[in-house]
Formats: C-alpha cells, sequence, structure tokens
C-alpha cells in the first residue's frame, strides 16, 4: 500500500478469558495521515489533512467545491514540490499533463496551475489554517463564503432509482474499500450510475469531505461534470459541506449510512438534491426530493409517528 498505510507495534489486550486477560504483541496495520498543502501558480490556498494518494484528484475536487472549476480544461497541471534546489518534471497522465515529480519530493506540497483564462481563486476564501481530516469548511473567514452557487442544476435532473438499488450501495461500497479491509480507519465516496447501478469511482481518506472532493476530483477530469444520472454513496454522516459538494459537481442524489445534519437537509432541498440517510439494511430516510425514489408496492403512508409540528 505504500504510504497509504504504515505497520506500528501494539499491545493486543482480550479481556475476560478463561485464563485472564489474555495479551499479545503484534503489528497493526494504521492508514496514514498527512498534511497536503494545495498551492495555485505558487500561492498557498489550504492546507488538509488526507490520506495519500489521488492528490490531482483531491486538489481538482476542491477546486469544484470552491466554484473555481467546472470542466477538465480548466485544470492545466500540477507539481508535487520538493525540498529546496529540487528540481521537477511533467509527467504525461492521460491527453494532458496532470502531474510532475521532483526528486527529494516529500509528496505532501502539490501546485497547480490553471489554464490560460481561468480566475484563481478569490484571496478571501483561501483557509488561512489547517482543515483536519473531521472538517469540510473549517478556516472559512465568515459563513457568507460556505454556501456557493453551482453552475450546475441539480434539481432540474430527471433521474430516479429502485429504494432496493440505495439499499445495496453500502454494502457494495465496503466490499470494495480495500484500505479499510486492512485498517479499519478510512472513509469513503463512490459514484454509481443510476441506470445501470454500475460504480463509476471509489476513494478512500481519513477524511469525509477528502474523499468526496477526490471522486469529484475523478469525475471533472475524465469530463463527467455535471454528474447528471448519478447517486454518490459516503460512508458516514451527510455534513453540510457534502451537500454542498454534491450541488457543485451537479450530482442529484447523496445517500449515506448515517445522519444528516438540519443544515444539510436544508441545503438539500434548496439545491434540489435527493438527501437519503440512514441507509441500514432494508431501511432508509428520504429527507428530501422524494420523487426520485422508486417505492415498490407502496402501501399506504404510515403518519402516524409523525410529530404533529411535522405534519
Amino acid at each position: 500500500m505504500g504510504r497509504i498505510t504504515v505497520h506500528k507495534p501494539i499491545l493486543r489486550v482480550t479481556v475476560g478469558t478463561d485464563d485472564g486477560d489474555h495479551t499479545a504483541r503484534r503489528s497493526d496495520t494504521l492508514a496514514v495521515e498527512e498534511p497536503l498543502e494545495i498551492r495555485i501558480g505558487g500561492e498557498a490556498l489550504t492546507v488538509t489533512m488526507r490520506t495519500p494518494g489521488h492528490d490531482v484528484e483531491l486538489a481538482a475536487g476542491y477546486l469544484v467545491a470552491e466554484g473555481v472549476i467546472t470542466r477538465s480544461e480548466q485544470f492545466g497541471s500540477a507539481i508535487h514540490c520538493g525540498g529546496p534546489g529540487t528540481g521537477g518534471r511533467i509527467v504525461e497522465t492521460g491527453p494532458r499533463p496532470l502531474l510532475a515529480q521532483t526528486d527529494g519530493n516529500t509528496y505532501n506540497v502539490l501546485d497547480v496551475t490553471l489554464a490560460p483564462g481561468t480566475p484563481p481563486p478569490d484571496a478571501a476564501r483561501a483557509r488561512r489554517s489547517v482543515t483536519t481530516s473531521a472538517c469540510g469548511v473549517c478556516g472559512v473567514a465568515s459563513i457568507d463564503q460556505v454556501s456557493l452557487t453551482s453552475s450546475f442544476d441539480a434539481a432540474a435532473d430527471p433521474m430516479a432509482v429502485d429504494a432496493a438499488f440505495i439499499s445495496s450501495l453500502p454494502d457494495a461500497l465496503r466490499a470494495h474499500q480495500d484500505v479499510f479491509e486492512k485498517t479499519g480507519g478510512l472513509h469513503a465516496a463512490a459514484l454509481f450510475d443510476a441506470q445501470t447501478g454500475r460504480m463509476l469511482v471509489l476513494r478512500e481518506d481519513v477524511g469525509r469531505h477528502n474523499a468526496v472532493d477526490k471522486v469529484v476530483g475523478w469525475a471533472v477530469l475524465n469530463d463527467r461534470l455535471p454528474a447528471r444520472g448519478t447517486v454518490l454513496q459516503v460512508s458516514g454522516r451527510a455534513s453540510f459541506e457534502l451537500v454542498q459538494k454534491a450541488a457543485m459537481a451537479g450530482i442529484p442524489m447523496l445517500s449515506a449510512v448515517s445522519a444528516p445534519s438540519s443544515l444539510a437537509v436544508d441545503l438539500a432541498e434548496a439545491s434540489g438534491i435527493t438527501l437519503v440517510g440512514f441507509v441500514r439494511g432494508t431501511t432508509m430516510n428520504v429527507y428530501t426530493r422524494t420523487d426520485r425514489v422508486r417505492i415498490a408496492q407502496p402501501a399506504p403512508l404510515d403518519s402516524a409517528a409523525l410529530d404533529p409540528a411535522a405534519r
């Protein structure tokens, strides 16, 4: 797994065996967490704590979320910066030069060059503090900067999927979490095609927002934005910033295994995104745009359990 995982010695304790507590020395596999500084044209934009890997996608997805880019041709190239005096060379990674490598590189600084004519990020939005792996909007200067206007209209997407398909997504996500299988310590996000059910991309990271940025970065670099007719499945809760990232990418449905926040529901409703939470086994809660979820042989709606204020 390279820099994605490390091995650390531990004392394994098993409590309450027949002959008392049992201990054993062993090695444990941990998910790596390291800082990544994203620069634009040599100017620092943000520092985020992430799991190394797919850093170019992470940066591209972050720029989509910040409203800087919406198309692959706006992302010129990126270079992992090394220490003082080290050089770099552009490495072809597809139809366009995306990534460069340098000797003596720590791979924890990524300098992005935007295509000519692409305006750089607003300096007022630069994150002056480290974005931790638990926070997607930490460090912005004001709450007014949090809610952005997307270039894509998720509300107009006519897609609809069976409830049974949504209920299958957490297991599909879990089955492809290779690093989680080794460490138990990573979030995951995956994009599914609503028509075919095919998983388009899956990314893992210590930060749930980073995992989503990597997915969105893959989409923009592969000319898949707006991501019409797709479902974004995440392994944790549905927070405000995840709904915002879905909206900025034109993703019409966000499904999570845990709870959404109230602000996430408000933003999903305002953006026309279908937000589904607590997707576990055969049950789920659909919070917004319920018309996109097809119900097989629906029984009469049971409203008896609703709080009177919610009726």
